[in-house]
């Protein structure tokens, strides 16, 4: 049975109704602010005030935000209609509430701009019929009676100066006299909602029960006489039995005078856990988890964007302060609404963040959706008082983290509700409004058993008696924990990259296909056994100390590091998560949790400075010591571990009695459906057949250099989509991408080549993973990899250059060399100019046929070009002649040179396509030719199949068109 208190409702509807109106007023202003305060004769800044009308309906995404927004009134205005006929049987006031809801519509859905008639009609009966609406509701109640009064005044009051404004606006022009009327305007809707708030007195002696026996008999709303009446809490409402089952005894409220969740606790029978074992609350509080991880990786995922565009520290990390949200809870008031209505609020912002168009604004929208969920799980945390129901939302939580992985790895590395997302590539942000909202309703109901209290026939001492040093060391493993999943754990393709050390015939390390879904599956067992070790934490230590050593140590790589380091590091996470989770709620301290989370804030942002370009302050400190930070987080566990002590009455077996089996038995059915997806996913993401080249006949490789900045285009979106429709409208045989390693907390833990290589159909060589302390290249290939090398350039001063070697099985089995490289940057000459050397002898090493795809950092024929283009490398500049480089360059040998193309970037990045087609000789006819192999004339043009697209000729599409020489260049050999 449910049952609701009935000041639900007002509540309901004025946070519902405020939101709708602030919430499209602040969107308006940052996004419109210009054209919201402009009307038919001034603008900014003789006009700085926009209308209501102006606000809510005049331009996207505010006029759909605020529509969606105050959809969601719609529920719970007509509960308050029938709440108060119910109260008062007052048919009049009922037919004028349900007329006066009507003509709301009216104006808010038709704005002035669709129908300025149609608008003003429907806002003017609003306003007639709001006199002798509230004239009913003040005599038909005896509460609040004065209050009503005065906000009816006030209302009627306002009328008299909005009129004497827009007469002064509409008739003398008077210069700002709009902005002066418009604040009236939103005056009135204040005052409006706040009459309809004031129900609140009223209706907490009304009850809404769902009881199957009353539903039968129509009696929904139950009135509490004064002597029966007992007012609740925190939680509103409790479930008094799952949705699915019946409860065996009653549910009984008590509460202090203190308005704090402290203070009120829900006690439930001795061994009744049903809420916490019902199909309901499974998967909201698996829903929940997911919401979670989701916000939280989507916050640093949005946060990179900024360092990223302005090479700096720009100032938006700050927005790491969103995690620490909880010290709300310090504030009264605020457990009692965060329980209520954090879970949907927090959701509806964060999903909803796909709408804001600018990166700043939506980066701030996101961070406070991730806050509020943050917050809220903070809160059931620390209130769970029942070691049965601490193991049932431990459970859940860790099923919540399982699949927002699965479905990470269903999205090619992108969750599909993260803000960075839209539904054209690949967001299901719909339906994901759609799951937050039911899950957001049912979450303070099916959490109300988090705040009952402990069975008294086993209670024991709590832990908050604990010494500030071992408090302390209990919070650093949490923040660690948290750390450690999201570091390595967000994705199932991180841990793969870990080990991954590039393709060979012999001892060939995990590909992310099929061996993400492996990383899953482990990911499930140890969630669903996790419980085992909720009182015994030695052995999870002991797994996490030797994942530890084995993920650290560099001579440790492929299989070995992947399953006795990176499985093994996985279960032992999850394993630890029960005691620590069982210690956190029976601390019941916020100032822990909150320690924590600071502490997986520093940490985090530490895990950048492994890879740290000079303008991070101390990045020295940690520069290429990724090492370091792992094995301070281990640490931070270990040690917090052997400070927990968990309660005795902790759960500590899978089969636990106290529990109920039904609850298990649930889980397992939970657990078989997520292995089903993973198992569906990993084969709908097997490659499509063998890839082959575009142009076999011609025996043409056509290959492209692109820096894609992590995979980010200018405004903040993904960019794969963008990406394949260039990649594969230009026809690349071989791609060489730079700044690919998204394998990291502040990239989104992404994989960027699955999804290029699964759409594309092409081999694919991720390049020096996570643990290699660089930004990353990759490369992709319509050719098998025969082998592939991974190089990190020595760097003194800046940071690691990255490259890949890869041998590649082209026509006729002619083995055809290709390398990927990123040079350091500017500043670091000595870092430049070592790695030039080395690159050098890489490429003078092999005599085979050679492409490098680069990024050098230099003029043509100057510096260290001359030691790239020399007789020593005998490689060759795909056109000397091109004058305007400095980024990017294509060095070739022994190939014959048809073609050179730079295309514009579109809005993918900051940096253009560069590609280069070349025709594979057989090896006699090359000697043959020797140096006159190089010898090449521009012509006009090519043949058919020889030639570039010519879709992006001229103005081109999707703003990618051929630049710097207009058209691409062709080359044959001088006769």
């Amino acid at each position: 049975m449910v049952k609701v208190n009935g000041k639900i409702i007002p509540l309901t509807h004025t946070v519902c109704a405020s939101a709708a109106f602030l919430v499209t007023l602040c969107v308006s202003c940052i996004l419109h602010y210009d054209k919201i305060v402009k009307n038919s004769f001034f603008g900014y800044p003789d006009e700085w005030f926009p209308s209501v009308s102006a606000a809510i309906g005049d331009h996207y995404p505010e006029r759909s935000i605020f529509q969606i927004l105050i959809a969601t009134t719609a529920f719970s205005r007509f509960l308050l209609l029938l709440g108060h006929y119910y109260l008062n049987r007052s048919l009049v006031a009922l037919v004028i509430g349900l007329l006066r809801t009507f003509s709301c519509g009216g104006w808010v859905y038709i704005t002035s701009t669709d129908n300025h008639d149609a608008h003003d009609v429907f806002m003017i009966l609003y306003i007639v019929l709001t006199l002798p609406w509230d004239i009913c509701v003040i005599r038909s109640n005896a509460k609040m009676k004065t209050w009503r009064k005065i906000v009816t005044f006030s209302f009627f009051g306002t009328i008299i100066p909005l009129v004497r404004w827009f007469v002064k606006h509409r008739v003398d022009m008077v210069a700002g006299a709009y902005s002066v009327y418009s604040i009236f305007e939103w005056l009135l809707i204040a005052q409006d909602i706040t009459f309809d708030a004031l129900a609140y007195a009223d209706f907490k002696v009304i009850e809404i029960s769902l009881d199957n026996n009353q539903l039968d008999s129509t009696h929904w709303f139950i009135k509490h006489t004064s002597s029966d009446y007992v007012p609740t809490n925190l939680p509103d409402s409790k479930l008094e039995e799952p949705l699915d089952e019946k409860m065996d005894s009653d549910l009984e409220v008590k509460e202090d005078i203190e308005d704090n969740e402290e203070n009120i606790t829900v006690l439930y029978p001795p061994h009744s856990f049903a809420p916490c074992q019902s199909y309901i609350y499974i998967l909201s509080n698996t829903f929940n988890s997911f919401m979670f991880w989701t916000a939280v990786t989507s916050l640093t995922c949005c946060i990179w964007y900024f360092p990223l565009w302005y090479m700096k520290i720009s100032g938006y990390e700050s927005a790491m302060a969103y995690h620490l949200g909880p010290v709300l809870l310090f504030f009264p008031f605020m457990p009692k609404i965060i329980h209520q209505y954090g879970v949907l609020l927090g959701g509806l912002i964060m999903v909803g963040a796909h709408l804001v168009g600018t990166p700043q604004s939506r980066l701030l929208v996101d961070g406070a959706g991730t806050s509020i969920l943050v917050t809220a799980f903070v809160l059931n945390l620390k209130s769970i008082r029942k070691p049965e129901v601490n193991a049932a939302f431990t459970v859940t939580w860790l099923l919540g983290l399982v699949i927002s992985v699965v479905l990470k790895f269903a999205c090619h590395g992108n969750s599909p509700l993260w803000p960075i997302i839209k539904s054209d590539n690949g967001g299901y942000h719909k339906s994901g409004l759609v799951f937050v909202t039911i899950f957001g309703i049912l979450a303070p109901y099916t959490n109300a058993i988090h705040f009952s209290q402990r069975d008294e026939t086993k209670e024991e001492p709590s832990q908050s008696h604990r010494g500030i040093g071992a408090k302390v060391l209990i919070a650093l493993g949490f923040g660690s924990l948290m750390f450690g999943i999201h570091q390595l754990m967000t994705d199932s393709s991180t841990l793969i990259y870990w080990s991954w050390e590039g393709w060979n015939q012999d001892t060939m390390g995990p590909l992310a296909w099929p061996w993400s879904g492996l990383t899953c599956l482990v990911m499930l067992f140890a969630a669903v056994t996790s419980l085992k070790f909720a009182k015994n934490v030695l052995f999870p230590c002991i797994l996490l100390v030797e994942a530890t050593v084995v993920l650290c140590n560099r001579n440790v790589t492929e299989w070995n590091n992947y399953i006795y380091g990176g499985l093994t590091y996985v279960v032992a996470i999850i394993w630890m998560i029960p005691s620590y989770f069982a210690v956190l709620s029976d601390l019941n301290s916020i100032i822990v949790l909150v320690f924590g989370l600071i502490f997986y804030v520093l940490i985090s942002m530490s895990s950048v400075w492994v890879v740290a370009y000079p303008f991070v302050p101390l990045g020295w400190l940690l520069r290429e010591r990724i090492e370091v930070v792992v094995w301070t987080s281990t640490i931070c566990i270990v040690l917090g571990a052997f400070a927990l002590q968990p309660p005795s009455y902790t759960v500590s077996s899978f089969s636990d009695s106290s529990l109920g089996f039904t609850f298990f038995k649930r889980i397992f059915v939970v657990s078989m459906v997520i292995a089903a997806m993973i198992g569906g996913i990993t084969y709908e993401h097997k490659p499509a057949g063998l890839p082959q080249p575009y142009h076999p006949d011609a025996q043409l490789i056509t290959a492209g250099i692109w820096t894609v900045h992590f995979g980010f285009d200018n405004d903040m979106w993904a960019s794969e989509e963008g990406m394949i429709f260039l990649l594969q409208s230009m026809e690349l045989d071989v791609i060489g991408l730079l700044e690919t390693d998204a394998q990291r907390i502040p990239m989104g833990n992404r994989d960027l080549t699955s999804k290029l290589a699964h759409r594309m159909n092409m081999y694919a060589d991720y390049g020096p993973g996570p643990n290699k302390h660089t930004w990353g290249c990759a490369l992709l290939s319509k050719f098998p990899i025969v082998n592939s090398t991974h190089h990190l350039l020595p760097s003194p001063q800046g940071e690691l250059a990255p490259a890949i070697q890869a041998t590649l099985r082209t026509y006729n089995d002619t083995l055809v060399d290709v390398f990927v490289f990123h040079s350091g940057q500017e500043e670091d000459e000595l870092d430049r100019q070592l790695q030039t050397e080395t690159m050098a002898r890489l490429m003078a090493a092999t005599p085979r046929p050679t492409i490098l795809l680069s990024y050098l950092v230099t003029k043509p024929h100057e510096g260290n070009y001359n030691t790239y283009v020399s007789e020593e490398t005998d490689m060759h500049d795909i056109d000397p002649s091109d004058h305007e480089r400095w980024c990017e360059y294509i060095l070739y040998k022994n190939l014959n040179k048809i073609g050179y193309a730079r295309v514009s970037r579109g809005k993918i990045t900051d940096t253009e396509l560069q590609v280069g087609k070349f025709q594979v000789l057989p090896e006699s006819q090359v000697s043959k030719m020797g140096k006159s192999l190089y010898d090449t004339v521009i012509v006009d043009d090519a043949e058919e199949e020889y030639s570039f697209p010519d879709k992006f000729s001229g103005e081109g599409e999707r703003n990618h068109f051929y630049h710097v020489f207009e058209e691409p260049r062709y080359y044959k050999l001088e006769s």
